[in-house]
């Protein structure tokens, strides 16, 4: 069993791993407002207006893959049955250099990338699929918020010391003294 295991190409694994990846809803289950999502997403480090999504047939949106691009950018990879993805990524047009599948929207560029057998057909399809998602799509796209935490007050760490300038203690003990 093993040996079998040893020969097995990295990539079945990685279509195989892929494959229960990216079927999660994340949203809060009750409609959020516009002001709350925007929200949302400037909390996670992105430009409301840089975020787009797309849609292409047999890929599925991989939840834990959205997050930032360069500085306040959007990004996001879609995976289909046989471990292709499909990478969506937005900047400012001055940050986004040019690429093979690429649509200038307003203020924003969207660009494809492919990888795992992604065919033309299905990054070209996609690219025509590119869209601003609408409130219940950007509220399943967007993690759902933690309502424990705030920003009023800070993280309890629980290692630092209640003297001196509070940073955590990581010296190590000398032998023989």
């Amino acid at each position: 069993m093993i040996r079998a295991l040893r020969v097995l190409p990295p990539l079945l694994f990685a279509s195989v791993l892929l494959t229960g990846c990216g079927t999660e809803k994340a949203g809060s289950g009750s409609p959020a407002s516009q002001a709350e999502l925007d929200a949302r997403v400037k909390a996670l480090g992105m430009a409301p207006e840089l975020v787009y999504v797309t849609e292409a047939p047999g890929f599925t949106l991989a939840q834990q893959s959205v997050g930032v691009q360069g500085d306040d950018g959007f990004s996001a990879a879609y995976t289909d049955s046989t471990g292709a993805v499909i990478h969506l990524y937005t900047d400012h047009p001055r940050n986004a250099g040019h690429h093979k599948y690429q649509v200038a929207k307003k203020d924003c560029v969207v660009w494809l990338e492919g990888e795992g057998g992604a065919s033309d057909a299905a990054l070209g399809k996609a690219l025509r699929g590119v869209h601003r998602p609408s409130a219940a799509e950007l509220d399943t796209l967007l993690p759902t918020p933690d309502p424990a935490f705030t920003d009023s007050e800070p993280v309890q760490r629980g290692d630092l010391p209640s003297n001196g300038d509070g940073a955590p203690d990581n010296s190590v003990p000398t032998p023989g003294l």
